[in-house]
């Protein structure tokens, strides 16, 4: 049996902060909270959940509002439109008042029964612990979409890092300091992470079929978002473009070698415009690729002059119940209604 001693060394359960982006899930967020509760109770610690709506084109936004009513650990944020999943988290990261943050997805295939996974591996002294799914349930195309994601990763986090990366995470609060003043329209809260710390890990976790409807991340979306995490958060690209020219140049080389070795052996120069055009295009292609590569790198240098915000609140935290209940007087009708229907 313990003595007193010993049970006042015992160390205290970190307080929790559960921040859940959200879009279009009105479906999904009544069970969220139902299952959420049970969880973050059993830590036995303080906790929270921080439901940024995104700027939803459903009810999800009134669902948010009523859950919070309901709820004195559940807070709403609403942002102005519609910023992206990283912009919202970033936002509900800035929000946070505990010591431990779990971010997730709103469509429940992270179960939130499987956030003690993450918290008992993120007490073993890392400060960063992916959930990796078993078996990740995705089309073809988002599975090659998801490969070229983490290859952006990759060139951003390194490899080992990139590999177990995925939207299900814990970390301690104390990173936002690393990027407390980052204010850019384009960003990656696993890049940012590693501004922090190079203490990852990660645990195997179940993944769910989603709940319902479709995911917002299209092929053309996790595409768009990989060229923007490797050209915003790396110099991989140009790299490459570097890498480009030299080998080019080393052809260029290679093609006056044959020209003058032609010259010397047979008198004349190569005959024939399709030799002379097909090396014009191969240079010229080679040339604006690069250029392409450079402007890329311009264009995120004059989105961030312009100081783009990274999201804009139409509503801050709610607080209470007492402020959830007169801060935004047009819910109060939908509030007891609902819970009139639901009762």
């Amino acid at each position: 049996m313990k003595t007193p001693q010993q049970l006042n060394r015992t160390p205290r359960p970190a307080a929790l902060s559960v921040v859940v982006p959200v879009y279009n899930s009105e479906t999904t967020l009544c069970e969220l909270v139902a299952r959420l509760g049970p969880v973050l109770a059993g830590t036995g610690a303080a906790y929270e959940l921080i439901l940024v709506n995104d700027g939803s084109r459903d009810e999800s936004g009134r669902v948010i509002e009523e859950l919070a009513f309901r709820h004195g650990w559940v807070r709403g944020i609403h942002l102005m439109r519609n910023f992206g999943q990283h912009n919202a988290l970033l936002c509900g990261i800035r929000a946070a008042r505990h010591d431990v943050i779990v971010t997730m997805d709103d469509d429940l295939q992270n179960p939130p029964e499987e956030i003690p996974k993450l918290l008992e591996k993120l007490g073993e002294g890392f400060d960063v612990v992916y959930g990796t799914p078993e078996e990740r349930q995705q089309g073809i195309f988002r599975n090659w979409a998801s490969r070229v994601t983490r290859v952006a990763l990759q060139s951003s986090m390194g490899a080992e890092t990139a590999r177990h990366a995925s939207a299900f995470r814990a970390f301690r609060t104390s990173l936002r300091d690393a990027f407390a003043s980052y204010r850019s329209p384009f960003v990656s809260i696993d890049v940012l992470l590693t501004w922090g710390t190079g203490r990852f890990a990660a645990v195997r976790v179940d993944q769910r079929p989603r709940h319902s409807g479709q995911s917002n991340y299209t092929f053309r979306k996790l595409v768009v978002h990989a060229l923007d995490m490797m050209t915003g958060f790396s110099t991989l690209p140009l790299q490459i473009a570097s890498l480009t020219g030299f080998f080019f140049t080393l052809f260029g080389i290679a093609v006056l070698a044959y020209v003058l070795g032609r010259y010397a052996l047979d008198g004349g120069s190569v005959p024939g415009f399709p030799f002379l055009a097909s090396v014009i295009a191969i240079f010229a292609g080679a040339q604006l690729f690069a250029l392409g590569i450079i402007g890329e790198y311009l264009a995120r240098m004059h989105f961030r002059m312009m100081e783009k915000p990274t999201y804009v609140c139409r509503r801050g935290p709610t607080e209470s119940r007492k402020e959830n209940r007169w801060e935004f007087p047009e819910n109060r009708e939908y509030s007891a209604r609902s819970m009139r229907k639901r009762s």
